[in-house]
């Protein structure tokens, strides 16, 4: 089990991902917001609206939050909160290292799950993020915000029409949501379905007049169609590799992630070792 290590500075500094030691992330992600929505029940806040000022008040309560955690680094609660103020400081590694603890010892707490797998998923670990999150969701009670989430970590490892069963799902739950209709727009076009994925972001669009990220989603898919024709025509060339690649990133900006290089992804520890 991993043992928290404090750093000169007051921050915690858990070593138990190997080959990766005590180093700190370079851009922070939004899982503090989508943690909180999670856990405060709230149906209407999209998780875009809540990160500018969550990642502003985590800064403010950094100090604090590592305090509360060093005073009991097995409270839950300490953990998400103090992981969420690691990520607002780019402290990305250092976050997964105390989600991975609170994991461990909190095995069934929401928060937890939730923060810990949006980490994973941010640092490129799909597969096991799309593990831990199956478990955040209450019991005969999905949440759709998990359920994008995981729609986006299933697209980015190219199971797409997976991807699309659960952004409808999520959908049922929260319709007309933009910020999984956005998701939604880019698995289509992932899936190289451009007609689809053009309708659906602009369909996005429409219900998110103020998020540049699905704008920006848009133009990137009406220029993989061919020149000349009217929007909503007949899907040009399947996207080149070029083209799927920033398709990839666009859906990993839209989340919040930023899909690191090969050195930069820890090992994780076996389950139960």
């Amino acid at each position: 089990m991993p043992e928290p290590v404090w750093g000169p500075d007051g921050a915690v500094m858990i070593c138990s991902i190997r080959g990766f030691g005590c180093v700190e992330g370079l851009a922070p992600i939004v899982f503090a917001a989508v943690t909180a929505a999670v856990l405060g029940g709230c149906q209407t806040t999209q998780p875009t609206e809540m990160t500018a000022s969550r990642g502003a008040a985590a800064e403010r309560s950094a100090p604090r939050s590592a305090e509360r955690y060093r005073a009991d680094p097995n409270d839950a609660d300490a953990a998400v909160d103090y992981a969420g103020s690691l990520h607002a400081h780019g402290r990305r590694v250092q976050a997964l290292a105390v989600l991975e603890h609170a994991s461990v010892q909190h095995p069934k707490h929401r928060g937890v799950l939730t923060a810990y797998g949006l980490a994973l998923a941010d640092i490129g670990h799909y597969r096991r993020a799309l593990e831990v999150l199956d478990r955040a969701h209450a019991d005969g009670a999905p949440d759709w915000r998990i359920l994008s989430v995981q729609g986006a970590a299933l697209d980015q490892i190219g199971r797409h029409e997976d991807a699309q069963r659960y952004y409808a799902t999520a959908l049922r739950l929260a319709p007309d949501e933009p910020s999984v209709l956005s998701n939604l727009g880019l698995s289509y076009a992932l899936a190289k379905d451009l007609v689809r994925a053009e309708a659906t972001l602009r369909r996005a669009a429409s219900q998110s007049r103020n998020d540049a990220r699905v704008r920006e989603s848009l133009a990137l898919v009406m220029g993989l169609q061919r020149p000349g024709l009217p929007a909503g025509g007949v899907a040009g060339p399947s996207p080149t590799e070029t083209k799927v690649a920033q398709l990839r990133q666009a859906l990993a900006q839209q989340n919040g992630w930023r899909e690191p290089p090969e050195w930069e992804k820890p090992q994780l520890r076996a389950e139960g070792s």
